[in-house]
């Protein structure tokens, strides 16, 4: 009885339009931060410039200033989207023979590469790839920023300052990789109590428990005062290399001094009189852009809404997609692992919209924190295969291959929209999905969000979405094998989006409606 209980009860999050700009983000604190700016008359790319350094401090464990990622820009008075990549790369003195294989299967982590001796390649300083995050939003801000770089980090700066404050949802993500974190006396002093466990105030306490991000605080005021460069060059970067090396790691101030974002043409898919912009090259895009092709050519909607033909179609233009993506690029993720990336979007009064996808990679990244400078390290090296002769095997000074996946798009009826996800592998499917429903199925941004979803992500299965209607579960398990699981807050069998709409000149944002700290603001709020 319990378990139908469960099945029948509804989770919402209202939608609402507006003339001002929106920010939808895994964190309303980083989301009011981003509104806010844009109130004061910033670009949307100002605002997506201050959510991230936010998002650095409120939900640490998923991005920050040694993230990688990619944005998607949509600029309305010239009709043109536009990519900034600042991925990672592999250290210049990384030695594959560094990374010997165990023997002893698989590793223990988000990928089933062959295990490495003392998971070097998942766990501590060994694993730090060198990070792009300051770097690309520096770049998108040279070109469109309208407020200074100072005044766009000050409000990272305070949050840190006060720190994060602790709640039963941090303590959940703490505890859930504790046990990792207590092996860096730096991360467990951050994270922690006594060493051991998820730092989480008393239920029945009134006074509020927060992280000590001090030295993250004086870090990110460096960066402010200093100019995004202050980071990859100068003291913060000797800092940063210095502790990473003396933990283990190859890291160099050379690495970050020579790391540069890069400018690129988005791949453009046209779709049923729309389109979709998506980041191309060693990302979700060119996956995600085959399997809508797929669908485009293997469906045609019935106007009754996405039924059962539907999610087949979607279901296999992703197997598919997925296949050609294993073989041919090297990325072999567990469907399974858990969320460990953050995802925003902004739209301004103009029009203008960002999609921003950043990443540690795991959650918590490599679980160590450099002292000096108060950053959570990210574990960006085991995205690359340990194993020689592989298309994206370990080497040094490399680009490594990811799965964010951050799009803009535009319907056949003229609304715009930015869309992206966290979630690994899951995040090509609800990408794909949310774009065909409001193309295909000119569903409104909050009656996408809420549509259920299914998730086939290269293990040749579907996980269906328990309220779907049971026709089309026995559809889907006519074409793949088929599971269903619940759409619930830890852990997640499906993608974490969020994304933002413009409508005739009205705005709008929706975040994943399980996720406790998402939510979308408007500037007008």
């Amino acid at each position: 009885m319990i378990d139908n209980f469960s099945d029948a009860q509804v989770v919402r999050k209202a939608v609402r339009a507006t003339e001002g700009g929106v920010v939808a983000s895994q964190h309303k604190r980083a989301a009011q931060v981003g509104a806010q700016v844009l109130a004061a008359g910033g670009d949307a790319v100002d605002a997506a410039v201050a959510t991230s350094f936010a998002l650095g401090v409120v939900e640490p464990w998923m991005s920050g200033c040694m993230a990688g990622g990619a944005m998607v820009l949509w600029r309305a008075k010239e009709k043109m989207a536009q990519v900034v990549n600042f991925g990672m790369r592999s250290p210049r003195a990384l030695k594959p023979e560094d990374y010997p294989l165990s023997g002893d299967g698989r590793s223990s982590d988000l990928f089933p590469w062959k295990a490495v001796v003392g998971d070097r390649n998942v766990q501590g300083a060994t694993a730090v790839a060198v990070p792009g995050a300051v770097a690309g939003m520096a770049l998108a801000h040279e070109r469109y920023g309208r407020k200074r770089w100072q005044e766009l980090l000050a409000p990272a700066v305070q949050l840190a300052q006060e720190g994060l404050l602790v709640d039963w949802y941090s303590g959940l993500v703490t505890a859930s990789t504790a046990r990792q974190l207590s092996l860096d006396p730096d991360a467990a002093a951050m994270f922690l109590d006594d060493g051991v466990f998820a730092k989480l105030g008393a239920w029945t306490s009134t006074s509020a428990q927060r992280l000590d991000q001090r030295q993250l605080a004086a870090t990110l005021k460096q960066v402010a005062e200093g100019g995004p460069r202050a980071f990859y060059e100068g003291p913060v970067a000797q800092a940063l290399a210095r502790d990473i090396q003396a933990k283990g790691g190859c890291l160099s101030e050379e690495d970050l001094a020579a790391y540069r974002a890069e400018w690129a043409e988005p791949l453009t898919v046209p779709f049923r009189g729309g389109q979709v912009f998506a980041a191309p090259g060693l990302t979700g895009g060119p996956t995600f852009a085959q399997a809508l092709k797929a669908l485009e050519q293997g469906y045609t909607p019935s106007g009754k809404g996405p039924d059962a033909e539907a999610y087949v179609a979607m279901a296999r233009a992703l197997d598919a997609a997925f296949r050609t993506r294993l073989e041919n690029m090297g990325d072999h993720e567990s469907p399974q692992a858990p969320t460990c990336t953050t995802h925003f979007c902004v739209v301004d009064r103009e029009g203008n919209l960002c999609a921003v996808t950043q990443t540690l990679l795991s959650i918590f990244g490599s679980r160590v924190v450099s002292p000096s400078t108060g950053l959570l390290l990210n574990n960006g090296i085991m995205w690359f295969d340990p194993e020689p002769g592989k298309p994206n095997s370990l080497a040094p000074d490399k680009r490594v291959l990811a799965n964010y996946c951050p799009v803009a798009g535009v319907t056949g009826d003229g609304r715009q929209f930015a869309l992206g996800a966290s979630g690994g592998r899951k995040i090509l499917g609800a990408v794909m999905q949310l774009s065909a429903f409001l193309i295909d199925h000119d569903m409104t941004l909050e009656e996408a969000f809420h549509q259920p979803r299914i998730d086939v992500s290269g293990s040749g299965a579907v996980t269906a979405d328990r309220s779907l209607a049971p026709e089309i579960v026995q559809a889907l398990a006519a074409a793949m094998p088929t599971t269903t699981a619940r759409r619930t807050v830890f852990p997640l069998a499906f993608a974490c989006p969020a994304g933002v709409l413009r409508d005739n000149g009205r705005n709008m944002g929706c975040t994943e409606i399980m996720s406790p700290w998402g939510d979308a603001v408007a500037e007008d709020a």
